[in-house]
């Protein structure tokens, strides 16, 4: 299993907290997943006001939390939600998001540079929400990163993979960070296929917490996590243009 700042986690998959219909299917979900991390939004809970019962809950789930400062478009914000958040969940992971734009919600890359160097500094292990550009992610270890959190896709879309060359080329350039898709996984076999390209782990919330069944779903994604990663050890052949025959013509049957 991968490590993160010399943590080893449990799963290969990282979970959110968001938008399940209940405390109850959360935490059912997040169970039946085997998920060894969870995700936690300083503000969402913060706006719903109800965050003792919420943490008790992430509390019970018993694995590592990663808060998040979701919703941040600016270097300030963000900085001012990860301290709050070191001191709400005790903890000096922090997953990184710097929005530069309100509809694609990609990331600022030059705000999350600066934002990551900062809290770096400061002591805390930063989970940078990134694009798969090898420029930016180099800034970002340069910046003091250990962890990189290349996009699927636009966060919520579902769309899976968007870009496979750039992230299968950001995979080559860095192959001893450990690397965690993020955002725009809709599906398990989008998971499944993060796991073939040689990615560490995967971190997704609404395709499960918006599914008609969740506990299901999060179990479907542990499945294709592991499948795919077992397909990655295993050294899949490499694709090719031409057929080729799988069984030998040697010994076939002369007919006249």
């Amino acid at each position: 299993m991968p490590e993160f700042y010399g943590t080893r986690i449990s799963s290969r998959l990282m979970l959110g907290t968001a938008q399940y219909p209940s405390p109850q299917v959360l935490s059912t979900a997040f169970r039946r997943s085997g998920a060894g991390v969870a995700t936690v939004s300083l503000r969402r809970e913060a706006a719903r006001g109800d965050g003792d019962g919420f943490w008790q809950v992430i509390r019970e789930l018993g694995v590592p939390v990663l808060p998040n400062t979701a919703g941040c478009h600016s270097v300030k914000e963000a900085v001012t939600t990860a301290h709050m958040a070191r001191e709400l969940f005790d903890t000096d992971w922090i997953k990184l998001e710097v929005i530069g734009h309100s509809d694609s919600l990609q990331p600022d890359p030059f705000g999350l540079v600066e934002a990551a160097r900062i809290l770096s500094d400061d002591g805390f292990k930063v989970f940078p929400y990134t694009t798969e550009d090898g420029i930016v992610a180099g800034k970002l270890l340069d910046a003091g990163c250990r962890v990189l959190m290349p996009w699927g896709a636009p966060i919520g879309t579902g769309l899976g993979l968007n870009n496979p060359y750039g992230l299968r080329a950001l995979r080559a350039q860095f192959p001893d960070i450990p690397m965690v898709i993020d955002a725009g996984i809709g599906l398990p076999s989008h998971a499944a296929q993060a796991m073939e390209l040689g990615f560490d782990a995967v971190l997704l919330n609404t395709a499960v917490a918006k599914a008609g069944d969740p506990a299901a779903m999060a179990e479907g994604f542990a499945h294709a996590l592991d499948a795919g990663r077992l397909a990655y050890e295993a050294d899949p052949m490499p694709p090719r243009d031409m057929a080729q025959p799988s069984t030998p013509i040697l010994g076939l049957a002369v007919l006249k």
